[in-house]
């Protein structure tokens, strides 16, 4: 029997999707388990491991049996993960020793700000392309062990445990020899991956408490990574064969394949990436350097700023002010408002990303005039996301010395289409949209097709776009922008 088919794996914060792809690249079916967010009285968010194992798996099988497909016409699966959530567990056993640590959790800071009083900040950064931060799996490392005490790093130290990201859980818990392996997307933001020479930097490792050898063997994103049965699903072993970073396969399934090509996901918060080439470039505008992926023995480097409110403002419009009652509200509203009302919101509810980088700054609505009703305030929640994606679009244009003028964009927001003619107007690019909002599972289905020999290149073409081009006079572009940088700068206080 003919293998035509590819299944994605999505496993991000939220829950776990599995897509279904024919072998024109057609998307079939999705399917979507949710898992729980755990947050204790401390405030630290944590994932049950076991529970994302088994959605993964459970997805994947309600996939295959309500698509109809037969089993045995699966060629191969892609994986992308939520990247910074850190897991530890027993390499013999497979039992996770505590529950993950969500990439947004806070509670290894004092480890890097320890690490960062013994002045390695600058020397880390150098080398792992990465601000020393908690935000990283490092220090989540770190955490882990020490927390665990003595025995538990002796554990680790003589390699009979596990510290790895999600990829690395799940390709560990499918593949019938238990390998633990991850990709150089991933590795590359742990912060303990040195992107010159292309291995887990031994100093770095040292600094932060971590044994080389509780660590997954680095791979290609588009290598065969093992085999699974996916618990009895498949009666002869599929591959996997693609394993990518969510944001990094939201890069790869846009086709920003060349140096230049700039991608942006809106979600909860945002995450932009530009595609470098094969040199990486240290960034001197707030932006950070990171791998895109590795192919056929060869990498890619990425430019990366990452937001932290952006579709989450309009989840607080929603559920905090109430003063909207579903999403799509919002561009009708928009257009209704008053257009010379000068209002801005800056979201810095925790603090500001990218490429100010300032966590005590906080939120702030300025230039509140009489004409201000509810219509002006969603207008200015709308054009806060727009504004900070053009920050970073900015930010990376001048590290890379390279003018945008074409992005690639993706996730639920983008349906909107007053905030996409408006994100063209402000960065004065070109937005391109895709007819499907899952290009995190798509990378990776793609990758794995590609190494496959499913498909060929011509894949990326396959997606349908919508268009926007600037249409804003340039002087207004101009002063609105300023009102905006005036408005951040009336809430930073790294000044």
């Amino acid at each position: 029997m003919e293998k035509r088919y590819i299944i994605g794996i999505d496993q991000s914060t939220q829950g776990t999707k599995a897509l279904l792809f024919d072998g024109e690249g057609h998307l079939l079916r999705r399917t979507d388990l949710p898992h729980r967010q755990i947050v204790n009285e401390k405030g630290w968010v944590s994932h049950d491991l076991n529970e994302i194992y088994r959605n993964t798996v459970q997805t994947v099988k309600t996939l295959v049996t309500e698509s109809g497909v037969a089993p045995e016409t699966i060629a191969g699966i892609g994986i992308s993960n939520q990247r910074e959530t850190t897991a530890i567990w027993d390499k013999a056993t497979g039992e996770p020793l505590e529950e993950a640590i969500v990439w947004q959790c806070g509670r290894a800071s004092g480890i890097a700000q320890e690490i960062a009083e013994q002045g390695h900040a600058e020397e880390i950064r150098e080398a792992t392309g990465l601000q020393l931060s908690a935000y990283f799996p490092a220090a989540k490392m770190a955490w882990l062990l020490r927390n665990g005490g003595e025995e538990r790093q002796k554990r680790a130290a003589d390699g009979k445990l596990c510290l790895g990201t999600i990829d690395s859980w799940l390709v560990y818990k499918l593949t019938g020899d238990h390998a633990f392996k991850t990709d150089f997307s991933n590795a590359s933001r742990t912060q303990l991956f040195n992107l010159k020479t292309l291995a887990w930097d031994e100093k770095i490792c040292e600094m932060f408490g971590i044994p080389v050898c509780a660590l997954a063997r680095v791979c290609d994103s588009d290598a065969v990574y093992g085999t699974t049965t996916m618990e009895g699903l498949f009666s002869e072993p599929v591959p996997i064969c693609g394993v990518l970073g969510d944001s990094h396969a939201a890069l790869f399934g846009q086709g920003c394949l060349k140096p230049g090509m700039i991608k942006a996901t809106y979600g909860t918060g945002s995450s932009l990436m530009m595609n470098i080439g094969d040199k990486p470039i240290q960034s001197s505008h707030g932006v950070v350097t990171s791998l895109a992926w590795g192919r056929g023995g060869k990498v890619d480097y990425v430019l990366e700023g990452n937001l932290n409110y952006t579709g989450a403002v309009i989840t607080w419009l929603k559920d905090d002010l109430q003063i909207i009652s579903s999403p799509g509200e919002t561009g009708k509203l928009a257009k209704e408002a008053i257009q010379e009302d000068s209002l801005y919101l800056v979201p810095a509810f925790s603090g500001l990303g990218a490429p100010y980088w300032d966590s005590e700054a906080r939120a702030s609505v300025v230039g509140m005039s009489r004409t201000t009703r509810k219509a002006e305030f969603v207008r200015a929640a709308l054009e806060c996301i727009a504004y900070q994606i053009t920050d970073v679009v900015q930010a990376m244009s001048e590290d890379a010395g390279v003018p945008v003028k074409e992005l690639r964009v993706d996730g639920g927001p983008t349906r909107n289409d007053y905030l996409m003619q408006f994100q063209s107007n402000i960065a004065d690019a070109g937005v391109l949209v895709p007819d499907s909002e899952e290009l995190s599972a798509i990378g990776p289905a793609y990758a794995a097709g590609l190494q496959l020999g499913v498909w060929d290149e011509s894949i990326f073409g396959k997606l349908n776009r919508v268009s926007y081009k600037p249409d804003m006079e340039v002087e207004k572009r101009e002063q609105k922008y300023a009102g905006w940088k005036k408005a951040v700068a009336s809430v930073i206080t790294n000044k």
